[in-house]
């Protein structure tokens, strides 16, 4: 071989060995770098362990508690699920009344509403609904009106116990508990709903400060509900009830809700729904759509035995110019404490009111005003003033008794002496007894007046006889009227 032959051989061992050296070396750097891989790799494991441990038991073995973050963050969920929730329940009760602007305004009341579904397709279910409604006639509205409920009509009837002429009193004024039950559905399943006879119209001043009314055009219900207002006469539990086994006063329960204090015949004492007020609250607590806006009643106070069972005129007190049931009432509780009865009757009073029902004059001492003068209507209206309403508070309606009136069906005028009274005393709403007709209302600028149809024995009677068609409209008498009672049911005068 020649010598530059030999020399490229040799140059080119040299390079392969060099070649195989590096190879070698960077062989042994990827070996090493795995072995610290896998070193990494185990401590990471060993401290990932050891993390796991420790966040699940602590350096102390306990279990500590949720993250801050991630607590914080449900419980703050939660709350706004829960408050939506109780804003939705509120605004569906609204929107069951028939008050969607109060209902969608409370639903967007909730910042950031918008980005709720909840709470947007509530809106657009509100929305929906008052744009079906439609306006009502004012001038077509009936008003029925009720005594207090004879919870035993057997004992309440029977001349035995109450003696003739009251038993036949109590036959055509007053109402069973079933009867007033059968009414109270067949009306609400007919689609009735309570108004306040205000809601008729609208109130406002002329530039000298007196009041101005004017029919209303906007109260509004969804198409097949009709308006029917309500009106309790006297609930005062005369002491000619007591032997009649009606409830002897209101009182608040537990939760601070009107119920009836009842006797019974055989002694024993219950708590309970025994009489209007308690009754329909229960029943529009379990249909609210039975009312607009929360609407219940009128309840229309005399004042010469107390109100709600309560003897709070002042003869108590004084004990001068007392009846014989007064007297006699008054020795059967030598106990008594005039000014906790008044403060009592007031308690009473604003739970009444807070359940959204109203207060009007009837006069303090059941008085009928045909037959009255001026002076003397002046002087009782005194004596509700001083007696009643500083119980109760004011009022700017009077409900006549006995079927009176201070003037015939023309228009009251400023020369009637008793409509010029009343107004300057501060009464603007007026009704009377016309049970010839299904509704009668008077709308005029400075006053309203109404007509009530009486829904007690005689008239339940006559219709379930035929002998009406007035309540034809409200339900079928004859499913209605208790056959317990005594019949024929003659009027007696009425109440």
């Amino acid at each position: 071989m020649e010598k530059k032959e030999l020399d490229d051989e040799l140059l080119r061992q040299s390079r392969a060995l060099k070649r195989r050296k590096e190879q070698m070396k960077k062989r042994r750097q990827r070996q090493n770098l795995l072995k610290m891989a896998g070193c990494l790799a185990v401590l990471a494991l060993i401290v990932g362990v050891t993390s796991f441990a420790t966040s699940k038991l602590g350096l102390n073995g306990e279990k500590p508690a949720k993250k801050q973050q991630t607590e914080s963050g449900s419980e703050t969920v939660r709350e706004t699920e829960n408050k939506n929730a109780k804003i939705l329940e509120e605004a569906e009760l609204l929107a069951a009344g028939y008050d969607y602007d109060a209902a969608i305004e409370k639903v967007k009341s909730v910042k950031g509403y918008e980005q709720e579904e909840s709470l947007t397709a509530a809106v657009t279910k509100y929305t929906t609904a008052k744009a079906s409604c439609v306006a009502v006639d004012v001038d077509a509205v009936p008003h029925i009106y009720y005594h207090s409920l004879m919870n035993e009509p057997t004992v309440a009837l029977d001349a035995a116990v109450m003696g003739q002429q009251e038993a036949d009193n109590m036959n055509a004024w007053m109402t069973t508990v079933d009867e007033f039950d059968k009414i109270t559905q067949a009306m609400y399943d007919n689609g009735y709903v309570f108004v306040r006879l205000r809601d008729l119209v609208v109130e406002s001043k002329d530039e000298n400060g007196n009041v101005i009314f004017t029919r209303n055009e906007n109260l509004m219900l969804p198409p097949g509900k009709k308006p029917v207002v309500l009106s309790v006469d006297d609930l005062s539990y005369y002491h000619s009830y007591e032997k009649a086994s009606y409830p002897d006063k209101l009182v608040l329960d537990k939760d601070g809700a009107v119920k009836c204090h009842y006797v019974k015949k055989d002694g024993t004492e219950e708590v309970g729904d025994f009489d209007v007020v308690p009754r329909l609250n229960s029943f529009l607590e379990e249909h609210p759509d039975g009312a607009y806006h929360g609407a219940r009643g009128m309840i229309a106070l005399t004042g010469y035995d107390g109100v709600f069972g309560y003897r709070t005129d002042t003869a108590y007190q004084t004990k001068e110019n007392l009846t014989a049931d007064q007297s006699a009432w008054l020795e059967a509780h030598p106990d008594f404490d005039w000014d906790n009865e008044v403060k009592e009757a007031t308690k009473i009073a604003e739970a009444i009111k807070k359940s959204g029902w109203e207060f009007a004059n009837h006069t303090w001492g059941h008085l009928n005003v045909s037959n009255k003068t001026v002076d003397e209507l002046k002087a009782d209206n005194d004596k509700w003033v001083n007696t009643v309403q500083n119980i109760v508070g004011e009022t700017d309606t009077v409900i006549f008794t006995h079927g009176g009136d201070i003037g015939d069906w023309h228009d009251y005028s400023a020369d009637n002496a008793k409509f010029s009274f009343y107004k300057e005393a501060g009464y603007n709403f007026f009704c009377n007894v016309d049970g010839s007709v299904p509704y009668w209302v008077q709308i005029r600028e400075n006053y309203v007046r109404q007509g009530r149809i009486n829904l007690d024995g005689y008239m339940l009677y006559r219709a379930s006889q035929g002998q009406t068609e007035v309540l034809n409209d409200l339900f079928d008498a004859k499913q209605v009227f208790n056959e317990s009672r005594p019949t024929p049911v003659a009027a007696n005068g009425g109440s």
